[in-house]
């Protein structure tokens, strides 16, 4: 292979590459000798032409499509977040695979690699001209074997079904029939899975007898499928006269922008939960909060509004898009939001120290801040639990199944989620 120089010169596209899959391994995304082969193998620059190569074999995602209104329609996903849904997948040589979600193709081609020439994979994409640039990049590559098809992801692709392993580049709202039908017995379905609009877990799906059963599950972020079994995403709601002060709200919650703005610039109390967490518990508590109501939202702030402290610091981003983050339980007489002490108000989002939760009150409303409270002691006395301990069943919809004392459940169009965290030791 010829050699390519990285835009510093001194580092070849290989070097690259083996020192990025160094660090998948070093942070446990990567842990068989088939996947790390297939990352070895598989050179990504090949799949996101035109890229620099210092940000291709960096560990983050790149965007590729866009729509009009600027939103993100297709993406080369992240390397680490790729590593650990194709260690969920499980995938063995000789099988028979199914993606949906082409994109670039890069995913693919680590799929082609692990099941070799005697394996089948099958990549599916809504967009033709995604689809055939995932085609030209598979060939490039070498992994023109690869069946790339135009099609809605909704439905599968039962030409070539049953499959081991189906696995969804992209987030799904639920299980759609297609894909449990199109399932082998004893074959295993990996999808970004939202459990709630603002929540999103990679679960790796086995059959156990009329139902799904999780055997790993891990929080995610992905661009929605589109199509026929497409769900509306989360919307962007400007606060205030400030651009880069937003809200998120859907169809069915939608916020009232101009009464939420004036509760933050008014006259707000803070509560002490006594609560002490570490930043990466920050993501295991929100999931906990999300699914025990629609009234908790999400508040971002970008680049000056980051710098007026219009709402309060829960998880801080730096680089050239600075932003702050903060969950709010929202209420029709005020919010309550989690933040950080405010000694720690210009602290970075990955501080390693723990620090104690607290939630700031905004309008005259006190019940909202006592309810959040109560949510939080009551996650940290069950022992925090987190994507980690967590256990999804997926039963149809017209399945009788008689709920225990701890299980959560979570009505969908096809199937009823049933979520527990009985593995917590």
């Amino acid at each position: 292979m010829a050699q390519h120089k990285s835009n510093n010169g001194n580092s070849d596209v290989s070097a690259l590459n083996q020192s990025l899959v160094d660090e998948l391994k070093n942070k446990g995304h990567i842990h068989t000798s088939h996947v790390e082969t297939a990352f070895r193998a598989v050179l990504r620059h090949l799949f996101v032409p035109g890229v620099p190569l210092d940000e291709v074999y960096s560990d983050r995602s790149i965007l590729t499509k866009k729509d009009r209104d600027g939103q993100p329609l297709s993406s080369s996903s992240q390397p680490a977040i790729m590593a650990i849904m194709l260690e969920q997948l499980g995938l063995k040589p000789g099988q028979k695979a199914l993606e949906i979600g082409a994109g670039t193709g890069y995913n693919a081609a680590l799929m082609a690699h692990i099941v070799g020439e005697i394996g089948q994979v099958v990549t599916i994409d809504i967009d033709e001209d995604t689809a055939q640039g995932a085609r030209e990049h598979l060939a490039a590559a070498g992994f023109d074997r690869v069946q790339v098809v135009c099609a809605d992801g909704g439905y599968g692709y039962p030409n070539t079904a049953p499959y081991d392993r189906i696995i969804l580049t992209v987030a799904a709202s639920d299980i759609t029939p297609a894909w449990t039908e199109q399932l082998k017995p004893g074959g295993r379905l990996v999808l970004p899975l939202a459990l709630t609009e603002r929540i999103q877990q990679s679960i790796a799906f086995e059959q156990a007898d009329d139902h799904l059963v999780s055997i790993s599950v891990k929080p995610c972020g992905f661009i929605w499928l589109r199509g026929a079994f497409a769900v509306v995403p989360m919307n962007q709601v400007q606060l205030g006269p400030d651009p880069g002060l937003v809200i998120d709200s859907d169809k069915e919650h939608p916020v009232d922008a101009e009464k939420i703005y004036g509760w933050l610039v008014g006259t707000s109390k803070d509560w002490e939960t006594g609560v002490e967490i570490k930043s990466q518990e920050i993501f295991a508590l929100g999931m906990w909060l999300a699914l025990r109501g629609p009234e908790m939202h999400v508040l971002v702030a970008r680049g000056d509004a980051a710098d007026r402290d219009i709402i309060p610091l829960l998880i801080q981003y730096g680089g050239k898009r600075k932003f702050v983050v903060t969950s709010a339980l929202i209420g029709d007489k005020g919010l309550a939001a989690l933040m950080r002490p405010t000694r720690q108000s210009r602290q970075p989002a990955d501080v390693s120290e723990p620090f104690t939760l607290s939630i700031r009150q905004f309008g005259p409303d006190p019940s909202l801040a006592q309810r959040l409270l109560e949510c939080i002691r009551a996650w940290d006395d069950t022992g925090r639990p987190s994507s980690k301990g967590l256990r999804v069943r997926a039963y149809p919809k017209d399945t009788n199944y008689g709920l225990a004392e701890n299980d959560f459940v979570i009505e969908k169009q096809w199937t009823r989620l049933v979520l527990d965290w009985t593995m917590i030791q």
